[in-house]
């Protein structure tokens, strides 16, 4: 793994693009309750990203608005896993203060082209506004709002099929797509199995992290737990999804539960 950088309490958001880059080890969760207190509260932690999952939780533009405009205020990095990548669905939660997107059911690098030129400013890319969140409202020049989007804007490429398996090394190679996360559960489900822990789902593993790897590009996956992420790190991911809120609300509340039970 790459040498880590000091992020110190400051400029989260504006290094999360290159610890990415750097292969940094990185622990994260989606969100999928639409509160921004959630935010709030998990950007005093020691997690080093957090992800909104429009795709399979009632994320509306309202809802997604106020988390992002909470957690750019406490430079946080957030993700938003897009339900789909229309121009419209990206421009809106990157103006919004998105440090980036994740992008279900990427296929082949004729998809991942598409999107990368979506989400950055240019012919047929991102509409330029200068007066967004993410912009500063105003207060940059259009070469600074330009730069910004280089520097800083996450383009992650989900692969969930055995499709998009046979294409990964493509897919990886693409320009302007930054990361490849692999979705384990999707991959199974694709493949035809109904647990996560056959040896082909390794091989996808396995072969979407030399895809990165040669490609110079960071590499993530969902885990369930610290001690899944142990045992897959050896295939090349360095970028964790560790379940959601939810699943930790629910288990220490479970573990106090029990405790309590015990008692007498």
């Amino acid at each position: 793994m790459g040498k880590a950088i000091c992020t110190g309490e400051i400029m989260r958001i504006k290094n999360f693009k290159a610890r990415m880059a750097n292969r940094d080890m990185m622990a994260g969760t989606f969100i999928k309750t639409p509160a921004y207190e959630l935010i709030e509260v998990l950007a005093t932690s020691d997690l080093d990203f957090l992800c909104i999952d429009m795709e399979h939780s009632p994320f509306d533009r309202g809802r997604t608005d106020a988390c992002l405009a909470v957690a750019r205020a406490l430079d946080f990095p957030v993700l938003v896993r897009v339900t789909h990548f229309s121009s419209e669905t990206i421009l809106q939660v990157l103006d919004m203060g998105a440090v980036g997107v994740v992008a279900p059911h990427i296929v082949s690098a004729a998809q991942a082209a598409d999107l990368a030129r979506l989400s950055h400013f240019g012919n047929g890319g991102r509409g330029f506004a200068g007066a967004t969140r993410w912009a500063g409202y105003g207060t940059q020049s259009m070469v600074e709002v330009l730069a910004q989007s280089g520097r800083e804007t996450v383009v992650i490429a989900q692969i969930e099929e055995p499709e998009a398996l046979d294409n990964v090394e493509a897919i990886a190679a693409t320009d302007g797509i930054d990361g490849l996360f692999l979705g384990p559960s999707d991959m199974s489900v694709s493949m035809g199995y109904t647990d996560t822990n056959s040896q082909e789902l390794i091989n996808a593993l396995k072969r979407t992290g030399d895809a990165a790897k040669a490609s110079g590009k960071a590499y993530m996956t969902f885990v369930p737990n610290v001690a899944k992420a142990a045992v897959w790190a050896r295939y090349g991911p360095h970028m964790f999804f560790i379940g959601s809120e939810q699943g930790w609300m629910k288990a220490g509340a479970n573990a106090d539960a029990a405790g309590i039970h015990a008692i007498g």
